[in-house]
């Protein structure tokens, strides 16, 4: 079990960057991280993705490179250094602490901070993609919620709309505001677009998670499409 951080204050008040979570794995984090980054592209800001853990890398000429980060990296404008939107590469597509300690890697703070602060100090927006859901291990000392409890970051939450997501994005929602995070709204992503009672299941969504609704991501709809359905004023 990751201990808990004896940090609370944030190293980086910078309340315009976002961290986006997720209700479990495989629910479209990246895609709904990467419609964000376009959305506010096309409000006129210079914004940059960002995924300073990502396991699961290809090994490639230039090095690892991991695909959620190149995606990160592609919706950019201006575009920054892979290095810099993802300063910690893992090659295993296992969870972060146990890839790291098979490859010898440490996931320590330093690096994590000096990409963040260059990107928050070049950029409008930066939007900071976790790992997983909410509370996954990145080492023996540093979970995933650690990132936007350290750097101030206003959290916005994927829901992967499938049967169990109501309580998943309960939960996540609950466990977001236990730890002192403000989440700041919320995006339906239909990963399965013929679940039984879809849409019934969206209204449940609005009703009981306790802050906006950003939008409906329909099913296969490229995010710089799909970031004209998001409402980006309760992120203002």
């Amino acid at each position: 079990m990751v201990p808990r951080p004896r940090f609370r204050k944030a190293a980086f008040p910078m309340p315009r960057h976002l961290f986006v979570t997720g209700t479990d794995t495989g629910i479209g984090k990246t895609h709904g991280a990467q419609t964000l980054v376009h959305a506010f592209r096309q409000a006129g800001e210079r914004v940059a993705g960002m995924k300073p853990v990502a396991s699961g890398s290809a090994r490639l000429r230039e090095g690892l490179r991991n695909q959620d980060a190149l995606d990160l990296q592609g919706a950019s404008e201006p575009r920054p250094p892979y290095e810099l939107v993802n300063p910690i590469a893992l090659e295993e597509a296992v969870s972060p602490h146990l890839a790291a300690a098979r490859e010898g890697v440490a996931v320590a703070w330093e690096p994590l901070d000096r990409a963040f602060s260059a990107l928050a100090g070049s950029y409008d927006r930066v939007i900071v993609e976790g790992v997983g859901g909410w509370m996954v291990p990145l080492s023996e000392t540093i979970s995933a919620e650690d990132l936007p409890i350290r750097w101030k970051l206003p959290v916005v939450m994927v829901v992967g709309v499938r049967l169990g997501c109501i309580s998943h994005a309960r939960l996540t929602a609950r466990a977001v505001q236990a730890d002192g995070c403000h989440l700041a709204g919320w995006i339906a992503n239909l990963v399965e677009p013929d679940m039984l009672l879809r849409d019934e299941n969206v209204e449940t969504l609005r009703r009981l998670i306790p802050a906006a609704c950003l939008g409906v991501l329909p099913w296969r709809v490229a995010p710089a499409e799909a970031a004209m359905l998001l409402d980006l004023a309760p992120l203002a």
